[in-house]
């Protein structure tokens, strides 16, 4: 996963997944705004989580299942 933060189609700064920091896009930046990287790293472990209860509910593989398309009478 990857936690990016965007204005007006521009990356500010995203989260460093493997050294758990934030970088900056552009350095001057955090001198204006701060951000809390165990925050996003909390709010992936459970959005992974509730992807998983998900496909689990709903008994959907990760794999796809054929090469028909909704739509296809056959």
């Amino acid at each position: 996963g990857q936690y990016t933060h965007e204005f007006d189609g521009d990356e500010e700064f995203y989260l460093g997944l493997e050294k758990k920091e934030t970088v900056w896009r552009l350095p001057g930046l955090s001198t204006f705004a701060t951000f809390d990287p165990q925050s996003a790293l909390r709010n992936l472990a459970i959005t992974k989580q509730n992807l998983n209860i998900l496909i689990k509910s709903f008994n959907y593989t990760a794999a796809t299942n054929g090469m028909c398309l909704p739509f296809c009478l056959s």
